[in-house]
């Protein structure tokens, strides 16, 4: 019954983050509508008892992501249009029927997906006949930390290259005066 429930609720949520994000005209807004579709993700990922891919849909994309995107937007002025004095796009002020509900939803999604990693962990089995959905978090790190070394140092060495990349990109230019 709590995995059901989970799940259509989790699904009703990555859509309807979808779908709001494609027909958004604001582009702060369409931020907040993809986090909302990507804490989605992560209830089906807990309910299928990926809990790993879970907890990383949340940190990583929720977390991450989407506060780097807005970020981005906020300091590069969003759209041009309906800017204020201080260079930041206008928001709708909150507090309507609209944004309650949807932060309600969200907040019970969000709640019902810590929950099922919580439970997922504390869980206790009492065979000894390993069940696909035994929390994965240690048989993941076990296995980047032998088998897969390689592979994950040069992910790291690649992502430090990005980062070096992306400083490099937005230092501003100094005028050469010749």
């Amino acid at each position: 019954m709590f995995t059901n429930t989970l799940f259509l609720l989790s699904a009703a949520l990555t859509l309807g983050g979808a779908v709001a994000v494609v027909y958004s005209q604001n582009l702060m807004h369409a931020c907040i509508y993809l986090l909302a579709s990507f804490f989605g993700v992560a209830g089906l990922y807990a309910c299928i008892g990926a809990d790993f891919l879970a907890a990383t849909q949340l940190v990583v994309y929720a977390g991450g992501v989407v506060i780097l995107m807005l970020f981005a937007i906020m300091l590069t002025g969003g759209t041009g249009n309906n800017i204020n004095r201080y260079g930041l796009e206008k928001i709708a002020a909150m507090g309507n029927k609209k944004t309650y509900f949807f932060a309600g939803f969200t907040a019970i999604i969000t709640s019902l997906i810590l929950l099922k990693i919580i439970a997922n962990i504390l869980r206790v089995e009492t065979s000894a006949v390993l069940t696909p959905n035994l929390p994965t978090v240690e048989r993941i790190g076990t296995v980047l930390a032998t088998d897969h070394i390689l592979a994950f140092e040069i992910s790291s060495v690649m992502l430090l290259g990005a980062l070096i990349g992306a400083a490099v990109i937005s230092r501003p230019r100094k005028e050469r005066h010749d």
